[in-house]
């Protein structure tokens, strides 16, 4: 098999691969993928149906699969199956047991596949990634929280919860669910709310109960990213800060939570802007975690809340 002709097969296989695990495949997704022409993907689609795949051409949407037809999994490379080990060690801490087990599971078939040199390697590599996650990121008491929520999503139905807030206030909520999303080491569910009648997000480690429903949504909803950029409507103050530049890697992370915007190099340090919604209270407690380090550029609003906030401790300490 010449070069162009094993270029072919492996583009065919793949696009098999597309349309065992997608619903609808578009020609122009696939031409992009690859990088050949639309025409190109017109007669690998003709190879595969005389090979005896049953696609069915959708005009305007795009191919599928007969309903029910599988072929066995193609085999996987050396990568692909190294990847399997680091997304298991994801799952084993990130996700609630529920979640977890039924990867547990989907492994178990994807392995029963591999060649016997990638399962050995899968062995030897699996004790040397670990993931370590010291917060409790699901309530123990349920287990499937996560499960209930994704199965709600599907079938379109409400869930109930109970829900503990920081200020420790105890309420239930009905919620449609229009996702679920991992930030700043915590699970959320993002949902329509019907308590406050708006979108809202719960952190699935203060969600003390959960129940299905069979009460469907009462509207239709868009995708996550529809709502998660803008569930926060307060209004922000634009903050500017020179950060030491010994410091200024400590904070590349919890820098993300507190509005970061942008940075700049200067002689004296780490120029960082922020627009934060939280500039009386929250900001000031995160940046006296290193206030030796920093200077406040603006607001001088910002310098006042410091002032008073040190004050508070000083007079505790004496």
């Amino acid at each position: 098999m010449n070069e162009d002709s094993l270029k072919k097969f492996n583009r065919i296989i793949a696009i098999l691969v597309q349309l065992q695990s997608r619903k609808i495949v578009k020609a122009t997704d696939l031409a992009d993928r690859f990088e050949v022409s639309i025409r190109t993907i017109y007669r690998d689609i003709q190879s595969l149906e005389k090979a005896g795949v049953p696609i069915i051409g959708e005009p305007g949407l795009g191919y599928t699969i007969m309903d029910g037809y599988r072929l066995p999994p193609v085999m996987f490379n050396r990568e692909e199956a190294m990847s399997f080990v680091t997304a298991e060690k994801l799952m084993q801490k990130l996700s609630d047991k529920s979640i977890g087990k039924h990867y547990e599971s989907a492994m178990a078939k994807i392995k029963s596949v591999l060649r016997t040199s990638e399962k050995e390697m899968i062995s030897d590599v699996s004790s040397s990634i670990d993931v370590r996650s010291k917060q409790s990121l699901f309530n123990n008491n349920i287990p499937n929280a996560l499960e209930l929520v994704l199965e709600s999503i599907v079938q379109k139905k409400q869930v109930i919860i109970q829900y503990q807030a920081f200020s420790e206030e105890l309420t239930q909520r009905t919620l449609e669910a229009v996702g679920v999303f991992y930030e700043y080491h915590y699970w959320y569910i993002l949902g329509y709310c019907l308590l406050r009648k708006d979108y809202r997000q719960f952190r699935t480690d203060r969600i003390v109960s959960i129940q299905a429903s069979d009460v469907p949504f009462s509207q239709a909803h868009g995708s996550l990213s529809d709502y998660k950029p803008s569930y926060s409507t307060a209004p922000k103050t634009e903050v500017v800060l020179l950060v030491d530049f010994k410091i200024a890697k400590y904070i590349a992370q919890s820098k993300l939570h507190y509005g970061f915007v942008s940075e700049r190099s200067t002689e004296e340090g780490i120029e960082m802007t922020f627009r934060t919604a939280d500039i009386k209270d929250g900001f000031p407690r995160w940046i006296l975690m290193f206030a030796d380090k920093i200077t406040i550029v603006s607001p001088e609003l910002l310098k006042t809340y410091t002032r008073s906030l040190l004050e508070q401790i000083s007079n505790r300490l004496n």
